[in-house]
């Protein structure tokens, strides 16, 4: 046999089941997002109706609004704290390893393992105000996990605690990756240091912001363990995000066709992020070639 018909033959259980459980299950979850599947699943076209109640819907839109305020403190925050460690690291300080292992260790983590450490730590009865009020502290408050309008908040400083470290990785490997001659000839001219990061070295780190960017957007989509362990989605639904959502509507509130139309929605958003950057790197190869 050919080594082409070996590789064929060894790779087409892989290609089948991902062909079946991945993109059969996409397009099944399509196809119900069109009918008017409640408990249980109906295979006939109804329409766009699951999306006209999808709209109209409260939780959804608050969901929505949730994701915005969500996705986009996370990406700035990861993005910033992400470079900035890396250029502080970059400076060849003593015991660099440790530091990067200490920065990547929360990426280590699952978030069911971050939100529920996270869920202790910000608990009034049990987490950081206890401690304070412990050692005489008697003023200080930290209840935003128990506030409605700060529990989102929760959601995303635990998130950043937890990815920054990643970007980190992303923007060190960038740096690293600077012209080292096109930076001293800067220093040689008298530039000054924040400004040759200004002018010289930011703009080398497109391809990192770019990477950055595409992965914290699609992780933000589609985030659905930590908000369960650390909120569950409360006080009452204040935390709620499209993820949430779409499984309370599908499993709990039995309104699959709904539900199938909200996760038809998170597909075509990441798709909007995802696919822009594959054809971007696809293309990016097909010139080195």
């Amino acid at each position: 046999m050919k080594a082409p018909l070996i590789a064929k033959a060894v790779l087409s259980p892989s290609v089948l089941l991902i062909a079946v459980c991945v993109y059969g299950y996409i397009a099944f979850t399509g196809w119900l997002s069109f009918t008017a599947s409640t408990m249980m699943t109906t295979l006939t076209y109804s329409g766009p109706e699951a999306y006209v109640r999808l709209m109209g819907l409260n939780n959804w839109i608050l969901s929505v609004k949730n994701l915005g305020i969500f996705a986009t403190l996370y990406i700035v925050g990861c993005g910033i704290l992400g470079l900035l460690l890396a250029v502080l690291i970059d400076q060849k300080i003593r015991a660099e390893s440790a530091f990067r292992s200490i920065f990547l260790y929360p990426m280590a983590l699952s978030f069911i393992v971050t939100g529920t450490a996270w869920k202790w730590l910000m608990d009034p009865s049990i987490g950081l105000e206890r401690s304070m009020h412990a050692i005489g502290w008697d003023s200080f408050a930290f209840g935003w996990v128990k506030d409605s309008d700060l529990a989102i908040y929760c959601i995303v400083i635990a998130a950043v605690w937890q990815t920054s470290g990643f970007v980190m990785a992303l923007f060190l490997a960038g740096l690293r990756g600077v012209d080292a001659e096109v930076v001293n000839a800067a220093r040689l001219d008298g530039a000054r240091p924040w400004r040759i990061y200004q002018r010289v070295i930011f703009p080398q780190l497109g391809a990192s912001f770019i990477s950055a960017f595409v992965i914290l957007a699609h992780m933000s989509i589609k985030s659905y363990d930590l908000v369960i362990a650390l909120t569950n989605g409360g006080p009452g639904r204040a935390s709620w995000l499209p993820s949430l959502f779409m499984y309370q509507y599908t499993f709990t509130r039995n309104e699959m066709a709904v539900g199938a139309a909200s996760a038809v929605l998170m597909l075509i958003a990441i798709a909007i992020v995802v696919i822009p950057y594959i054809l971007r790197e696809t293309r990016g190869e097909g010139r080195h070639v």
